[in-house]
């Protein structure tokens, strides 16, 4: 059975040549001194459509003979692949149709419209999306490119493991997110061949660990779907083609939850100031949530992918923010008099609180006739400050409590 190798991975550098940027891959010292190891960050969020989706689309469209081109491409996706595929198809002047769940963020449809493809709406998962594809796919005599699930989309996709070569020379291990295995396979193999004590890790959402479960089974099986920040990486079904790649050359895969996902994700924006997706945190989130103990080795960590939705990106900022204790929310008991609130945000002002919102109520949390109560959401500087904040509230008696 035909399969992928370094050769193909050097071949498919050599045909998609300046076609796909090499994107940065930098030490981050900051993380580095986090992690207590060398730390490169490969920035695959920089591609032209915001992922490394595109490197296997092109070299599988590159690889089509005039009839195939001719005859069109066809491609289920509910994000990165979509894009990949509509952009290199567009610029060569191959007709592709995207197939894409009903439930495809507006903003994802869109941009996948704004490269040329022509986007069908279709089901209620990838799942249904991938089904009227396929048949589309042997209705039209499309050709039909599997996100994953194909050697020159591996090939493609291993292209970066032949930069991280060059880019890194002494690179001693490689973590990467798994979906549905294209990406960790291709890498892997192109590392793993040309130096096999490069020690390769995979990562998985806690909540679809499709790859980890084929291992164990010695097969692909299905699992039920979970909703995951990491989206991109929510694959159900591990890959036939990906699977005996990531036995063959994966060391070790271990799996991160949403909350370390995200703070992942907040981490790469403040420290690092770029902006990944979920899958794109996911092996950032494996490093310093130390699921994997590298023993200081130089590790590069793929960021793959930064097309992130800006109402969660919002979401996650918010709820880091309260976490790190830099927004803190509380419920103060007041006498419904004139100059009680002015009272409590004399205190606040005082310790340099700054007030982001303020919501009073007379009717409920069990207050008097005489009292009110207000919930006041407030910017701090962290732990030591609402200590600080507290102790004067506590040394004026305004009863309080803190709202989780």
């Amino acid at each position: 059975m035909e399969s992928v190798t370094l050769a193909g991975i050097q071949t498919a550098r050599a045909r998609i040549g300046e076609a796909i940027h090499v994107s940065p891959c930098h030490l981050s010292h900051h993380l580095s001194e986090l992690a207590g190891l060398p730390l490169y960050l490969k920035l695959e969020n920089l591609q032209r459509t915001g992922s490394f989706k595109e490197r296997g689309a092109l070299n599988k469209l590159l690889t089509l003979n005039e009839a195939e081109r001719k005859r069109g491409v066809i491609a289920a996706s509910a994000g990165n692949h979509a894009q990949g595929v509509a952009f290199h198809a567009g610029v060569r002047g191959i007709r592709a149709q995207i197939v894409m769940p009903l439930a495809t963020p507006l903003v994802k449809v869109a941009a996948t419209r704004s490269y040329g493809a022509e986007v069908i709406l279709h089901g209620a998962s990838y799942d249904e999306a991938c089904d009227e594809a396929m048949r589309r796919r042997l209705e039209e005599g499309r050709t039909f490119i599997h996100p994953f699930d194909d050697i020159e989309v591996i090939s493609g996709q291993g292209t970066i493991g032949l930069e991280l070569l060059e880019q890194v020379p002494d690179i001693e291990a490689v973590i990467v997110p798994i979906g549905g295995g294209g990406l960790i396979s291709g890498i892997a193999c192109a590392l793993k061949e040309s130096n096999p004590d490069i020690h390769v890790v995979g990562v998985e959402p806690e909540k679809l660990p499709s790859m980890i479960r084929a291992r164990a089974e010695g097969k692909p099986v299905t699992i039920p779907a979970e909703a995951t920040v990491a989206d991109g990486i929510a694959v159900r079904r591990a890959g036939d083609l990906t699977l005996p790649l990531v036995t063959r050359y994966v060391d070790e895969i271990v799996t991160v939850d949403d909350e370390e996902i995200a703070s992942a994700i907040l981490m790469l924006l403040e420290q690092e100031k770029t902006l990944a997706e979920g899958a794109g945190a996911a092996a950032l989130a494996a490093v310093v949530q130390s699921k994997t103990n590298l023993h200081g080795r130089r590790t590069v960590v793929m960021v793959c992918g930064g097309n992130i939705d800006v109402t969660l990106l919002a979401k996650i900022i918010e709820r880091g923010l309260v976490k790190d204790g830099r927004l803190l929310r509380i419920r103060v008991y007041l006498q419904d008099r004139p100059g009680a609130l002015l009272a409590l945000t004399r205190i606040l002002a005082h310790e340099r609180a700054n007030i982001v919102e303020t919501v009073h109520n007379r009717a409920y949390y069990g207050v008097s006739l005489g009292e009110t109560v207000i919930d006041v959401t407030i910017e701090t500087r962290g732990a030591t400050h609402i200590t600080a904040i507290s102790q004067a509230l506590r040394g004026a008696n305004f009863r309080f409590e803190r709202i989780q």
